[in-house]
């Protein structure tokens, strides 16, 4: 977004700060997400945890171009630009997503640790991946950058040119959501947990394979098997796993049976 290789954001004469084309970044952010999000759901549905370290490894990449080198060679920002490129660009200042996307590289950081190098499996992991998901979830579908109102917090120079103009524009009275649409919502989300049990009963005679019943086969490992005591304990269920109704996830993460 500059004409040269290293820099940060494009210098305009309208502008007092360097920008990035909004548009773009929440492009790139959209498609983040959902390769983030795909990875994530492999995770947690099926154990496989191969997605999730090619992505971790992709966005650190993506974002190491885009704070080291220049956000216009980051693969995320060119597909995003592509994307939108016969749409009129917004810019927005660039100093405060330099600091929220350092939030995202740290982030990043951590999953490479744990999910590459060390291949653990527990909370923490849930804890990351749920703030990248929450941060390229809120940019993407609300144009809400959550590191940007982070920087104002700790910055004494406050953010310029936000996305919508967010820093500058207070809302109109006329524009609040009134009570009536709070009301549509509310029984919307009433209506749905109470209809939610029977749309989940009726679904679970659907299916036209009969379970049998067999008694579990339990196979003791031999006392004198140092291996199969080995596994047993490797297999054995934490308690924060438990506690989160995890067991059965746990053990397909961890290769259990």
């Amino acid at each position: 977004m500059t004409d040269s290789l290293f820099g940060f954001g494009r210098r305009m004469p309208d502008y007092a700060v360097p920008v990035l084309n909004e548009r773009a970044v929440r492009a790139g952010a959209g498609i983040l997400f959902f390769l983030a999000m795909a990875s994530f759901m492999n995770a947690w549905l099926l154990g496989n945890f191969a997605p999730t370290r090619v992505f971790v490894v992709a966005f650190l990449i993506d974002f190491s171009l885009r704070l080291f080198v220049n956000p216009r060679f980051a693969p995320s920002l060119v597909l995003g630009q592509w994307m939108v490129r016969k749409q009129q660009p917004e810019w927005t200042g660039a100093p405060q997503k330099r600091f929220a996307w350092a939030i995202g590289f740290v982030l990043a950081l951590t999953m490479l640790y744990l999910v590459v190098l060390k291949g653990v499996i527990g909370p923490i992991n849930l804890l990351v991946c749920g703030a990248c998901l929450l941060l390229l979830f809120f940019e993407s579908a609300f144009g809400i950058c959550i590191g940007c109102w982070i920087y104002n917090q700790f910055k004494p120079e406050q953010a310029q040119l936000c996305p919508g103009g967010a820093c500058e524009y207070t809302p109109d009275p006329k524009e609040r959501v009134t009570l009536g649409q709070w009301l549509a919502v509310l029984a919307l989300a009433v209506v749905m947990f109470f209809a939610a049990p029977a749309l989940v009963a009726s679904g679970k005679g659907s299916s036209h394979v009969t379970p049998v019943d067999q008694p579990a086969l339990v196979v003791q490992p031999a006392a004198d098997d140092p291996a199969a005591a080995a596994e047993a304990e490797r297999c054995k269920v934490p308690d924060f796993a438990k506690a989160m109704g995890h067991e059965e996830k746990w053990k397909l993460h961890n290769n259990c049976k």
